[in-house]
């Protein structure tokens, strides 16, 4: 496979010399999601006074990572925040995102806006539609402000395109955000967005969250709508979530994302999405945790990445749980095989056409050609049998299950990596056979359809951030939040903040 050219980096900048009124706008965009809502909602802030703090807090530090494209014109965005603040007057609420400034990741389609993909394919294409979680974050009141980058449909855990360039991490903009949603992650820690959305195939909510010190939930699938698309029954990897800088934020943005919807018929109908704002608080004393570190050493990792990782399990102990290692009793090599033809399939089936056509072929990205190329020459009896060492893999994890609550793991198996980079080819002293192999450990949630928690777990010596993935038995959303928010409270690590923001 070749490589894709070295992507180009926004320009490092001091965090010093903040510009003057920046300390006006500063307490509102310091505020909780949760705050935030409850300040609105009793008209203690109006949305226009919102609006124009985050676009301030964008305006300062957006030049510096680029997390933020597309960007809206400004005064059709006042208006829309004006139009809110009438409805406020007039006694209508229309939920916890009323008045939020959004950034919906430029992946799925919003209505009125460009949907690039991050690909030359889709510049300047604008859509007719909203996704059904961008629908839901609409009728609830958000302002969307621009787009959150992504890399080039989503593929590679690195946020770079040709159509909008790279964007940089929230605590050192010379390295990437992570990825697919590094503009979303990068974007809310620092400050520019309340909360923010994300979806996840392949570790696109938890790398990002994990490199820029947030939280990201990679949910259960069904538990948040995850489309339209042309095919709604066979695709089981790719979901939405939310990512915020604490529990409780992340909590308020599912209950909008979430429920059932008709359109998708494997979203669950059974779920209250109203459930996400109850109490989190719960004694965790007594629960059972999994440590499975690098997976016997199957998993490549950076020097200093297990060793943050382990470090941050003490918090668990803190809060009476018992830790201690543990290890699936499956190949975890087969597990990768099964998930390299799984997600090469899935690519060549949603992308084929544009391989097809070689005019569009040309302006594909090389990890993108190999993708296709790989499902193309998958034949249905490896399909199904990918399917079916999937299938033995959700049984070895639930069979960890019956001893543990919940797994840990990293979310990531390097620091966050010089942005001039297409991907990490060398990790711990191993060669990267694949463009994605270094974001291996993201695998074992997505592949059992299990519901995974990023959360900060500290920092590398090089002063870099770097998460734990918290993983739950199955359609155990509820739950993981719950032991997220009692981890939060234990450890303080979110709380860390980027020195961009002075």
């Amino acid at each position: 496979m070749t490589a894709s050219p070295a992507p180009s980096v926004p320009p490092a900048t001091a965090a010093a010399g903040l510009p003057a009124g920046a300390a006006a706008s500063g307490g509102i965009v310091e505020l909780d999601a949760v705050a935030l809502s409850r300040a609105i909602r009793r008209r203690d802030l109006s949305c226009v006074e919102v609006l124009d703090a985050f676009l301030a807090q964008t305006d300062r530090l957006n030049p510096r990572v680029n997390a933020i494209v597309a960007l809206q014109d400004r005064d059709g965005l006042r208006a829309r925040a004006a139009a809110l603040d009438g409805e406020l007057a007039a006694g209508r609420w229309r939920g916890p995102l009323h008045g939020f400034p959004q950034a919906p990741k430029d992946i799925m389609p919003v209505a009125g806006m460009v949907t690039t993909k991050g690909s030359p394919i889709f510049a300047g294409q604008v859509s007719a539609a909203d996704a059904v979680v961008f629908e839901r974050m609409r009728s609830g009141g958000a302002v969307f402000v621009g787009r959150t980058n992504t890399p080039e449909f989503g593929l590679g855990g690195h946020t770079y395109n040709p159509v909008y360039g790279t964007t940089g991490n929230a605590f050192d903009p010379s390295r990437t955000a992570g990825g697919s949603s590094g503009g979303a992650g990068s974007a809310l820690a620092l400050r520019m967005l309340p909360v923010a959305d994300g979806s996840d195939m392949m570790g696109s909510l938890r790398t990002p969250a994990a490199f820029n010190n947030v939280y990201g939930l990679r949910t259960s699938f069904g538990c948040v709508p995850h489309g339209p698309t042309e095919e709604v029954f066979f695709q089981q990897f790719s979901v939405a979530g939310p990512m915020a800088r604490n529990i409780p934020d992340l909590a308020l943005l599912l209950s909008v994302q979430a429920g059932f919807d008709a359109r998708l018929p494997l979203s669950r109908r059974q779920d209250d999405p109203a459930r996400f704002l109850a109490p989190l608080e719960r004694d965790f004393r007594g629960a059972r945790i999994g440590w499975l570190g690098d997976l016997g050493g199957h998993l490549a990792t950076e020097p200093g990445v297990l060793d943050v990782c382990a470090g941050a399990l003490r918090h668990f102990e803190a809060l009476g749980c018992a830790v201690e290692a543990a290890r699936p009793d499956f190949d975890a090599e087969r597990a990768w095989r099964a998930w390299i033809d799984l997600r090469s399939f899935t690519v060549a089936g949603g992308n084929a056409a544009l391989y097809h056509d070689p005019a569009k072929r040309a302006l594909l990205k090389p990890e993108a050609v190999w993708e296709i190329e790989r499902g193309l020459r998958l034949s249905g009896a490896d399909v199904y049998r990918a399917a079916a060492d999937r299938s033995a893999w959700y049984q070895a994890l639930r069979g960890l299950f019956a001893t543990y609550d919940f797994l840990v793991l990293p979310a990531a198996q390097v620091f966050p990596f010089d942005a001039r980079l297409d991907w990490p080819h060398a990790v711990g002293g191993r060669t990267m056979d694949t463009y994605h192999r270094w974001m291996e450990t993201v695998v074992p949630a997505t592949l059992a359809g299990l519901p995974a928690l990023a959360a900060p777990a500290g920092f590398g010596p090089g002063g870099l951030p770097m998460g734990i993935q918290i993983l739950g038995p199955a359609q155990s959303d509820w739950e993981l939040l719950r032991i997220g928010h009692a981890y939060d409270q234990a450890s303080g690590h979110a709380r860390v903040r980027s020195p961009l923001l002075g």
